[in-house]
C-alpha cells in the first residue's frame, strides 16, 4: 500500500481566505454547521477551510459569499498582492502572520460591535475608535 507524500504547508492565500471566512462567520454569529449546510459540506470541512488546510472551490466561495452577505472579493481584501508574494524568500506564509483580522481579539470586537442594535450608537462607537486610532497615529508621527 503506497502512502501519500507529505503535504506541504497550506498556501498563504488559502489561509487568508479562511481567516476572512471565520471572521465574517463569527461576526454574524453563524456556526460552522450552519455554513456547512449551505455549502453541502460538514462542519469539519468548514474548519479545514478556515485553517487553510483545504482550498475553497470557486462554487463554494460564491455560495459562502451569498450566505455571509458579502462580495466574493471580501475574501481577498487586505491580502498582499501576488507580486509581493513572488518576491518573498522561502516563507510566503510570514506575510499573513500579523494579520490583525485573524486575531481572536479582532473577531470578538467585530462580533460585539455588530451586536449593538442601534445604528446611531454603532456609528458613535466607530467614530470613537477611529478618533482614538487617529490620535494615536498623530502621536507616533510626532515622535519621528
Amino acid at each position: 500500500m503506497s502512502r501519500r507524500p507529505p503535504k506541504e504547508a497550506p498556501d498563504p492565500i488559502d489561509i487568508h481566505v479562511g481567516q476572512r471566512l471565520k471572521a465574517r462567520r463569527v461576526g454574524l454569529r453563524i456556526s460552522q454547521s450552519e455554513i456547512g449546510k449551505v455549502l453541502g459540506v460538514t462542519f469539519q470541512q468548514i474548519q479545514k477551510y478556515e485553517n487553510g488546510a483545504n482550498r475553497v472551490g470557486a462554487s463554494n466561495l460564491f455560495k459562502m459569499a451569498k450566505a455571509l452577505d458579502v462580495d466574493v472579493s471580501y475574501f481577498y481584501e487586505d491580502m498582499p498582492s501576488c507580486t509581493k508574494l513572488k518576491s518573498l524568500s522561502d516563507n510566503p506564509a510570514s506575510v499573513f502572520e500579523h494579520d490583525p483580522m485573524a486575531q481572536p481579539e479582532s473577531i470578538k470586537l467585530i462580533h460585539n460591535y455588530f451586536r449593538i442594535i442601534s445604528p446611531a450608537v454603532r456609528g458613535r462607537v466607530f467614530q470613537l475608535v477611529k478618533s482614538i486610532a487617529d490620535q494615536n497615529s498623530q502621536c507616533l508621527n510626532s515622535e519621528d
